[in-house]
């Protein structure tokens, strides 16, 4: 595996952000439950790991115990050039649903287009192109 993938701790809420950002990203997704892992830390039916791998990869589990949760300050996912400029719109639009435009994907005064999107789980994503 190259380069960096986020791992979030949700709560409880890994099976549907997972299964969102497989509708929306495409790739494999496999979902692992606590009984699928023998664990017995938390209710069986939640995510003890899952993870989304293509064309935008990362992990996700659901927090239990004392597990910290996701929260996002100062910082976002950045998908600049990352797939077609269709590709990247498609990616915004269906990121923004139930959740938050930050800053309209638009042209920007240097040429390139870009904007930011906080989706319904709290990830603040930065997606555009150049062009």
């Amino acid at each position: 595996m190259a380069g960096l993938t986020p791992y979030l701790m949700l709560p409880g809420t890994a099976r549907e952000a997972l299964t969102r950002y497989h509708e929306v990203f495409g790739g494999e997704l496999t979902l692992n439950t606590f009984a699928d892992f023998g664990r017995d830390d938390g209710p069986g039916e939640l995510i003890a790991h899952g993870e989304l791998s293509g064309p935008v990869s990362l992990f996700a589990a659901d927090a239990v115990g004392d597990d910290a949760t996701f929260r996002m300050r100062g910082g976002m996912f950045s998908l600049l050039g990352t797939a077609e400029p269709a590709t990247l719109e498609a990616w915004f639009a269906a990121l923004a649903e139930d959740g938050e435009v930050l800053e309209p994907l638009a042209a920007r005064a240097w040429g390139d287009h870009d904007g930011q999107v906080r989706d319904r789980f709290g990830v603040h994503w930065l997606i555009g192109y150049q062009g």
